[in-house]
């Protein structure tokens, strides 16, 4: 059986800035490239946006995902933190409301949609497909910082 294989990376260009998110998605000999760019975001929200993104272009819920992201927030997030998070009524171990719940809320939904396996990878270290994730996000900050 195959498998969809997506790379994902988000960036930001001041801490709030302007922010970009792409996707590399892989199925046999078929590949997609996703970009896009927002303003007055953060890094972690490009992040999530990149996944979820990713997500949402895949219609068929009966195919395994390997899901690669440079991001330990992602990674953490939805295989550890999130479970506690809903059981808290979405509050952190602080009894804080979630940063950015409106993504990793939309990002829970398609995550139990779909067969996903979450992948870190470690970024800027010659991982072609990172590689190209990052890229694509760049492209997509180039566009608004120019």
């Amino acid at each position: 059986m195959n498998k969809i294989i997506i790379y994902t990376d988000g960036g930001c260009r001041g801490n709030p800035g302007i922010g970009g998110w792409g996707v590399w998605l892989k199925y046999g000999d078929y590949d997609k490239k996703l970009q896009g760019v927002q303003q007055d975001t953060t890094n972690n929200q490009m992040e999530l946006t990149a996944t979820i993104k990713a997500l949402e272009v895949i219609k068929s819920n009966d195919i395994a995902i390997d899901l690669f992201t440079d991001s330990k927030y992602v990674i953490t997030g939805i295989s550890e933190w999130i479970k506690n998070w809903k059981a808290k009524g979405w509050k952190t171990a602080n009894k804080k409301p979630v940063k950015n719940i409106d993504l990793w809320q939309r990002l829970d939904v398609l995550n139990n949609q779909h067969n996903v396996t979450w992948h870190w990878v470690k970024g800027h270290s010659g991982d072609k497909g990172n590689d190209m994730a990052d890229a694509l996000a760049n492209l997509a900050m180039d566009k608004i910082s120019t």
